[in-house]
């Protein structure tokens, strides 16, 4: 019994206290209880004794005292020997009928507990009965948890009556005994009694019907038609067999009834069929003793038959034809049209009986068909987009008005930033975010109490309980419970006006954990949720947590790929002699943001810059992840001075290797695309090979743009259908290269005409001024006006030539004499240059790369080259290709130490490979931009020594 309290016993009362005592209690009271309290002082309740209104006119002879009362006389009777009573409510908390001993009842009748006394909280303040009609649910009152002093040594154990036929709550049960004799047995009795309660109400209902149904069947057999045989001369009963259906048909006619039962003011209705028939269906009033029913009744005609009324029919105030299915012929003229006169019993012969039932229960089939539909809607509404917000008002707009007056739906603020919920339930006081308030289109732009502000509610009341249960609750609320807040803000329950309306409260729960709540809320207490309701309820906001959920994974992983792509992406690009550079990414989606398009620009050695552009399939974090893996590998190749072919070639075999253990595994960067240039501000030539990716453009000084003719080589993990080759073109000083990704040129989902999209991009370049960031925006604005159907990465460089007088060069024969010349030449050079600060350290290097290129550069020529920028870059080429590294000599040996000197007097140095031979690298910068202590030769030496 999960319901009640476990055990029932008296909770302790606060220190010195007593019966009598008048202050609220604090120790060990529920909080649903204080906030019953609440609301009943804020009525101005009596708590010495109050004057319930009592209904005199109750109906000794309803179905539900009909029902309860053999039940409850035997649950007083279990009870012999026990000062007990019982009282039964009915839903309108109206005592209807009581039991117990003498002494008891007039107990009861001095507290104003008499037949018909309406024992409501707005009447009488907590009791048992009130918080079971309040919360549809089971409910236990103590001792001094009673608002009336008088009832402060009763444990009250109530329990709903339910109709089992839609679960709707028909009345209470109020079992009453002294506190110090209060058993938990008595509760599970006590819902034993309730529940048989609920079977005898179906009981009864059936047998209504049934006796309905005889009716019926008896004033057809009283009226019922005969025709005459002309041939035999006998009389024959009409009405054969009733033509036959399709399911579907039969389906709707028993809908269309069930629906004209239920109505009060409609007398027969038409549904089209197949086939140019028309299914009439008419409704009869039946009377069994206290039993008042319907019968509907189906005839069948065929419109293109029509013209003028038939045999038994009148002309309606609209010009239809109205079938009088119970009248002769001559009859017809003497109804009105639209006559509303009682027909007879009898029924025509070519008329069937369709059904027969009472309003009531009809009523609840059509409820049940509604709640079907309702769920077929929010099937097929709800979801409809990834955005937690916009989820929450579907929701709200599917719930109003079909199923409350009033939608809130609040999420925990946790949730909304795409975090991972807390597991299990919510304690009372969650930080929650009102995300949709919805009444309707008139409350559009009444003030609500706003959405998008903070929410919270505290212990007790249902919002809570719903949160802290992890179940959908049931309650009536007061306006002005709710309408202020410790804030001061409005809550949207005063759009429904002052007054007490039914609330139902269902948790969004989705994978263990609880997302938010859904409040739904009737106006008034006239149509309180019964527990149909509660499952429907819970429906709707089961399905709208898990969008909720879907749509808080996506918020996580866009934001998650969003933050990887951006850290994986430049930040800004490098400021370079060789080249101004400027860039654009684009997503196809703005609000996403997140693609495998992606673009670098690497400094190299000589002065030189590698320009990368690339496009990963696909979108999302996978995409990014890859577009992160391919970047880097790019940069660690860039890093080894390689040729750009050779760069592709290994790029190309990083992703066809299988990452996991099954052959059939494929890397997701298979089909990457990418363009690699080299520029060399020296040369002023630009190196580039391409792996299935759009060729560059180029605008030269006082030419046109025009795309750069590359080799087409495989996209990436396609490698060995053919080798990738690269091609050079001469860029003069100014020349503008734009480098770029395939969305640039596609004009739908597909490519359609990429010559128009081409003759646009160069077209832009042409007419492109100064700026850079001029050229980017031009090139932007070719875009569709919706933005690109796939992301579009673009990389703008002008290049820059270094001018003569920044280089010199000199070519020796391989001989070791040649040493000294070098160095001295090298001294000249930066006197020249006015670098004589760095002549020590330059020597030493230019000395030793030249020692180790005459060396062992094989036969050819030794060249060296200085380079000034900002820095002093020197040059040594051979033609071997062996690759120089560093390493540790011992004391005894007079050599090995060479690349080691220069690593220390330079702030970088590397190699790099040509097709012929080999180029070793120092760069140097001036000593007012790199402080520090000058290095101590003695010091550098000790290191060799081995001696330890």
């Amino acid at each position: 019994m999960p319901d009640y309290p476990d055990p029932v016993n008296p909770y302790p009362t606060p220190s010195g206290g007593g019966p009598g005592d008048r202050a609220q209690p604090v120790a060990g009271v529920r909080p649903e209880i204080l906030a019953s309290w609440q609301r009943s002082r804020s009525l101005g309740i009596d708590q010495e004794g109050v004057a319930l209104p009592v209904e005199g006119d109750l109906d000794p002879d309803s179905r539900l005292i009909r029902a309860a009362a053999p039940v409850l006389a035997h649950l007083y009777e279990r009870f012999s020997g026990v000062p007990v009573t019982v009282a039964l409510a009915d839903s309108r908390a109206n005592i209807v009928d009581r039991w117990g001993a003498p002494a008891g009842l007039e107990l009861m009748d001095a507290a104003s507990l008499v037949p018909g006394a309406n024992v409501d909280e707005r009447f009488m303040g907590t009791s048992s009965v009130s918080m079971v009609l309040s919360t549809r649910a089971p409910f236990v009152v103590v001792g001094h948890e009673h608002f009336l002093h008088g009832l402060k040594e009763l444990t009250c154990m109530a329990a709903p009556v339910r109709d089992p036929v839609g679960g709707t709550v028909r009345g209470a049960v109020n079992l009453s005994v002294p506190r110090a004799l209060a058993d938990p047995g008595m509760a599970l009795v006590l819902q034993e009694a309730t529940e048989r309660i609920g079977e005898r109400l179906l009981e009864l209902s059936t047998a209504r019907e049934l006796e309905l149904m005889r009716s019926f069947q008896r004033a057809r057999e009283r009226g019922g038609h005969t025709e005459l045989d002309l041939g035999s001369g006998e009389l024959h009963r009409l009405g054969g067999p009733a033509p036959r259906l399709a399911s579907q048909e039969r389906l709707m006619l028993l809908e269309r009834a069930v629906e004209l039962i239920s109505s009060a003011g409609e007398a027969f209705t038409e549904v089209p069929l197949a086939g140019s028939r028309v299914a009439v269906l008419r409704r009869r009033e039946l009377h069994h003793g206290d039993a008042e029913g319907a019968a509907v009744e189906v005839s069948f005609e065929d419109i293109r038959g029509r013209g003028t009324p038939g045999r038994g029919a009148v002309t309606a105030p609209d010009g239809r034809h109205v079938p009088l299915l119970d009248r002769p012929a001559g009859a017809a003229g003497a109804d009105a049209p639209g006559a509303t006169a009682e027909p007879p019993a009898a029924g025509p012969a070519d008329a069937w009986l369709l059904l027969v039932g009472e309003p009531g229960v009809s009523r609840l089939a059509a409820e049940a068909r509604s709640r079907l539909s309702l769920l077929n809607e929010a099937g097929t509404r709800l979801g409809t987009t990834l955005d937690m917000w916009r989820t929450a008002e579907e929701l709200a707009r599917i719930a109003v008005p079909r199923f409350a007056d009033l939608v809130v739906v609040d999420l925990v603020e946790g949730v909304l930033a795409g975090e991972e919920p807390p597991r299990g339930r919510l304690r009372p006081g969650a930080a929650l975010r009102r995300v949709a308030v919805w009444a309707g289109e008139d409350s559009r732009d009444a003030p609500a109490g706003g959405v998008d502000v903070p929410a919270g509610y505290p212990a007790g009341t249902p919002q809570a309980r719903c949160l802290e249960t992890g179940r959908p609750v049931t309650d009536s609320v007061p306006t002005a419970a709710l309408s202020g807040s410790p804030a001061g803000r409005a809550h949207p329950v005063g759009l429904l006006g002052a007054g007490v309306h039914s609330y139902l409260g269902a948790p969004l729960s989705a994978r263990g954990s609880v997302l938010g709540l859904a409040g739904f809320y009737r106006r008034g207490r006239t149509r309180p949720y019964e527990q149909d309701d509660l499952t429907l309820a819970g429906e709707l906001a089961a399905r709208a947590a898990i969008s909720v959920d879907n749509a808080r994974h996506y918020r996580r992983e866009h934001r998650a790929s969003l933050t990887l792509q951006r850290s994986l992406l430049p930040h800004a690009l490098p400021r370079l002699s060789a080249a101004e550079l400027a860039s654009r990414y684009l997503p196809a989606d703005a609000r996403a943001g997140v693609g495998g398009d992606w673009f670098d620009a690497i400094p190299l050695s000589g002065m030189r810059v590698a320009l990368v552009v690339g496009d990963v399939p696909g979108n999302g974090l996978q995409a990014a992840a890859t577009m992160g893996r391919l970047r880097t590998a790019v940069r660690t190749l860039a890093g080894l001075d390689l040729l750009p072919e050779e760069v592709l070639a290994h790029l190309d075999d990083l992703v066809s290797r299988t990452p996991g253990e099954s052959d059939e595994e494929q890397d997701p960067a298979t089909g990457a695309t990418c363009l690699y240039a080299v520029y060399d501000p020296v040369s002023c030539r630009c190196t580039a090979a391409r792996a299935g990716h759009p060729p560059p453009a180029v605008l030269t000084p006082g030419g046109r743009a025009r795309l750069i003719d590359l080799p087409s080589g495989p996209p990436l993990g396609l490698g060995g259908i053919q080798p990738y080759e690269s091609a050079g073109v001469d860029l003069p000083a100014g020349s503008l290269l734009a480098m770029y990704t395939d969305g640039l040129l596609k004009e739908d989902r597909g490519y359609g005409d990429t010559d128009v999209r081409t003759g646009r991009l160069l077209d832009s370049l042409d007419r492109g001024g100064p700026a850079l960031e001029d050229v980017c925006d031009r090139i932007a604005d070719t875009l569709p006006a919706g933005g690109p159907y796939d992301d579009v990465a673009l990389l703008l460089a002008r290049v820059h030539a270094l001018s003569e007088d920044r280089v010199a060069a000199w070519e020796f024969p391989s001989d070791p004499s040649v040493v000294a010349r070098a160095r001295a030449l090298t001294r000249d050079q930066l006197a020249a240059w006015g670098l004589s600060e760095l002549d020590f350290n330059t020597g030493l290097v230019v000395s030793e790369l030249v020692t180790n290129a005459v060396r062992y550069g094989g036969r050819g020529p030794v060249c060296l080259r200085l380079l000034r920028d900002d820095s002093l870059i020197c040059e040594v080429s051979d033609r071997s290709n062996t690759s120089p590294r560093i390493r540790r000599a011992a004391m005894t040996e007079e050599g090995g130490r060479g690349l080691f000197l220069v690593a220390q007097f330079t702030s970088s140095w590397g190699a790099r490979y040509m097709p012929q031979g080999k180029t070793v690298w120092a760069e140097q910068l001036p000593q007012s931009e790199r402080p520090g202590p000058e290095t101590d030769e003695q010091a550098l030496l000790a290191m060799f020594d081995d001696s330890g």
